[in-house]
């Protein structure tokens, strides 16, 4: 059978084992990872039929609360069994060319990379460093522009399927407190399997970049001023 886009019965299959080896609670449509398996074969073969077709769109996320440490709660999106399965596919695809870019000192959502590592990048930069600059982005997830962050994509990729599945999935509906569905127009849900990898997208250019080139311009300026 030939289909219009890229997308193997194997990638499917590889990106079900990731889910299912990261459990997950169920989405919008109360379907778990155990019901999702009980037909299996057809599932999957319905996320590939879709998926390689260009027919697949994502259902609206579900949403749950969950309190901060410093007060308040963070919505934590999450996608159904099957979105996330289809998620994982275009993540699978795009993420290795990403990793050859993105920044050394980045450690957020990256495979490979974990907490201690990050801890032990900053023991090495306090030996060099007689500074510290420590940031927090303020609801980064929930404000991530569309716009931007389809043009940032677009600087990587020109694979239309990438680029239209993508922008399916920052426009799928997302559950309010009262059950309604509402479109969503800035964000990606913390929660979904693709958001960290666009989130690192994002923040390699919005942030990583920017602070490569401005400090660099910063000792520069105090060398000169010194020499």
């Amino acid at each position: 059978m030939t289909k219009s886009l890229p997308v193997s019965k194997r990638m499917v299959y590889e990106s079900y084992l990731t889910v299912v080896s990261k459990q997950g609670g169920a989405g919008i449509d109360r379907e778990s990872i155990e019901m999702f398996d009980a037909n299996m074969r057809s599932n999957l073969y319905q996320i590939w039929n879709r998926m390689t077709s260009g027919s697949y769109f994502p259902p609206p996320v579900r949403t749950v609360f969950i309190p901060k440490k410093q007060g308040g709660v963070r919505p934590l999106g999450i996608p159904t069994v099957s979105d996330r399965i289809a998620q994982g596919v275009v993540k699978d695809h795009l993420e290795p060319s990403m990793e050859a870019i993105f920044h050394n000192s980045s450690f957020g959502y990256r495979p490979g990379r974990s907490a201690h590592d990050a801890l032990a990048q900053c023991q090495a930069n306090c030996i060099q460093k007689a500074w510290v600059l420590d940031v927090d982005i303020k609801g980064f997830f929930d404000n991530i522009s569309h716009g931007i962050m389809m043009e940032l994509l677009k600087q990587h990729t020109q694979e239309k399927w990438i680029l239209m599945y993508v922008e399916r999935w920052l426009k799928a509906g997302v559950e309010q407190e009262d059950g309604s569905i509402t479109a969503r127009t800035k964000g990606t849900p913390q929660g979904g399997v693709i958001s960290p990898l666009l989130a690192n997208i994002y923040l390699h250019h919005a942030f990583d970049k920017w602070m490569d080139k401005h400090i660099s311009i910063v000792l520069l300026n105090a060398m000169q001023m010194t020499s």
